[in-house]
């Protein structure tokens, strides 16, 4: 069960550049509810983003560091610990949902077999869910199971982005060396994608830029001239374009997950 206690990011992060901004409503995220069927899922109204990512990603850190909470989701040192599709509301109509992870040999076969159907109906039917963000590792970026769950989340229309998360563990020219490699990938062609760190916050307000768009906010401030954090570097790995280059969220053609 994910511990919601404490606030404790907010009081070292200074939020007083534009640079560094913060979508406020992340910051009511509160537990709600486990679900292990669909007929437990809230009533589908409203506007929710799901987060999801191979056991050993870093999702519940990147969860934990984009809510400034340090315990929200429970971070184990045993990956594939998130069992069911975790809700925490951040309002009234709007929540962050935290999907199971997956790719992990040590989970029962028989749980993972039920995370199947459930995620499918989910991902298709869900009318709320805005977007999915995607967690990678970005030492071992795009791997099989990250590879079909960007494919199916494209056939079911749903806008994707990616994080390359621990990019604090590469220097800065070999993430952005891996960021330019995957941008060439046909899959993730539309696919939002940057680079990130729950450790040390790279990438938090680019991060918190996109949940505001997908989640509704009406005004979202920015900094004029000012280049991401996360992107830094990346326009001199893209030809043919000059200024700012901005993160890419679409609802890219269908790719067919079989």
């Amino acid at each position: 069960m994910p511990d919601h206690k404490g606030n404790d990011y907010a009081l070292s992060m200074d939020h007083t550049k534009p640079e560094d901004y913060r979508f406020a409503l992340l910051r009511q995220a509160e537990y709600s509810i486990s679900v292990t069927k669909t007929a437990q899922l809230p009533a589908d109204e409203g506007a929710e983003v799901a987060i999801a990512g191979r056991s050993n990603a870093g999702k519940s850190s990147v969860l934990n560091r984009l809510t400034e909470r340090r315990s929200l989701a429970r971070v184990s040192r045993t990956p594939g610990r998130t069992q069911a599709i975790n809700y925490f509301t951040l309002d009234a109509q709007r929540r962050l949902v935290d999907l199971p992870g997956y790719g992990y040999a040590k989970v029962p076969e028989a749980l993972r077999l039920s995370w199947g159907p459930l995620l499918e109906r989910y991902l298709r039917a869900r009318g709320s869910l805005r977007g999915l963000v995607i967690v990678m590792d970005i030492r071992h970026p795009l791997g099989p199971h990250d590879a079909d769950l960007i494919a199916f989340g494209r056939e079911c229309g749903r806008p994707v982005h990616v994080l390359l998360n621990k990019a604090d563990k590469l220097s800065r020219g070999a993430g952005l060396q891996v960021l330019a490699q995957l941008r060439r990938e046909a899959l993730l062609a539309e696919v939002g994608l940057q680079l990130f760190s729950a450790q040390t916050g790279l990438g938090l307000a680019d991060l918190h830029r996109q949940l505001a768009a997908w989640l509704g906010e009406k005004e979202t401030p920015t900094s004029a001239g000012a280049e991401s954090e996360s992107q830094i570097g990346e326009k001199d790995s893209r030809s043919g374009q000059g200024g700012r280059d901005q993160i890419e969220t679409a609802r890219g053609p269908s790719a067919r997950l079989e």
